[in-house]
């Protein structure tokens, strides 16, 4: 582009130059040298025009590429090996896994990884940020898959799963929670689509969304707006949570999804889905040992691999990251 302003300009230059020349020594009138001159300005537009073609071209050429690549990309999580079953219990265990995001990374984000979590327990995972705790449990529901090893459900292999089946029986609530334009009501129903007003109001007691209700103008009629604006971000985040219940999966999975919730109403939360839902698996990923420390077991994840298993007593005992992240927030606490 710069080329072809410097040639347009230059001879445009050019012509007046030379062309005002015959003109004084009376070769060319006026008129003609301004007759020529519109005619080059036409021909030198249609090259702009050209060249811009090519410009276009390129990058349609580069961007056509870049989208066949990503048509043309082979989907490795399939259902080649699933059989017609379905997730009864929720039952979990990881048996000497290994993970890395590309088959050519150098380390591995989850090393020789094993853990087994009964059904209808209720399990915490802590850890440093970027010790693969989510990473972990999105292995779960075959979000990414496992390089080595297996991670079995009810004693199945996860691959033994229709995907659609599998996923229906898990949950998962992330810390950064998505709300959708439309009514509360409608944005509860996407956990279950047919859910009565029984049910709904059930799990938004659980999830303690009953305690904020009645200060939303239209209550379950209330518009949300898109990404939630006219709640708080604890709000939604009982919500989502309230959303996830309705679906009543046989997995939870809680990844650091009360982390805008007081601890007074996360209390309140966790007693009432350990009376209401004893027999759903919890998993719950928090940075906050007040999160985790009523679990029947906590795991402590460093650096991809398992730390330190055992309860909050146990684990103060004999696990020094434990202990670490433990009396940092003490101390926290107390200033």
């Amino acid at each position: 582009m710069p080329a072809m302003q410097f040639v347009m300009y230059g001879t445009i230059l050019s012509i007046l130059w030379f062309g005002g020349g015959l003109v004084q020594i009376g070769n060319m009138q006026v008129g003609e040298l301004t007759g020529f001159l519109s005619y080059v300005l036409q021909i030198l537009n249609s090259l702009m025009m050209i060249s811009n073609v090519f410009l276009m071209m390129t990058r349609s050429v580069a961007s056509g590429t870049r989208i066949m690549e990503v048509i043309d990309e082979k989907i490795e999580i399939t259902d080649e090996k699933a059989r017609d079953i379905q997730v009864q219990q929720g039952d979990v265990a990881f048996e000497h896994v290994w993970f890395k995001y590309k088959k050519e990374a150098e380390e591995y984000v989850l090393s020789d990884l094993s853990l087994h979590i009964k059904a209808g327990q209720t399990v915490g995972i802590v850890g440093q940020t970027g010790a693969a705790k989510t990473t972990m449990i999105q292995l779960i529901p075959r979000l990414y898959q496992a390089e080595k090893g297996c991670v079995r459900v009810d004693g199945r292999r996860v691959e033994e799963y229709p995907m659609e089946r599998l996923r229906d029986a898990i949950a998962i609530v992330l810390q950064n929670n998505t709300l959708f334009s439309g009514s509360l009501l409608s944005n509860l129903r996407w956990g279950k689509e047919d859910a009565s007003m029984e049910e709904v109001e059930r799990v938004c007691h659980i999830a303690c969304v009953d305690e904020f209700l009645d200060r939303l103008p239209q209550r379950y009629d209330t518009e949300m707006g898109q990404g939630g604006v006219n709640v708080s971000g604890g709000q939604k985040q009982r919500i989502c949570i309230a959303r996830a219940l309705l679906k009543n999966p046989r997995i939870l999975i809680l990844d650091d999804s009360t982390s805008a919730v007081d601890t007074a109403t996360e209390g309140k939360i966790r007693h009432r889905m350990a009376e209401a839902l004893p027999h759903m698996t919890k998993i719950i990923i928090a940075q906050r040992i007040s999160s985790v420390c009523h679990a029947d077991q906590i795991f402590v994840l460093h650096e991809g691999k398992i730390n330190g298993v055992g309860t909050h007593e146990e684990l103060l005992k004999s696990n020094q990251i434990y202990r670490q992240i433990y009396e940092s927030q003490k101390e926290g606490a107390e200033l």
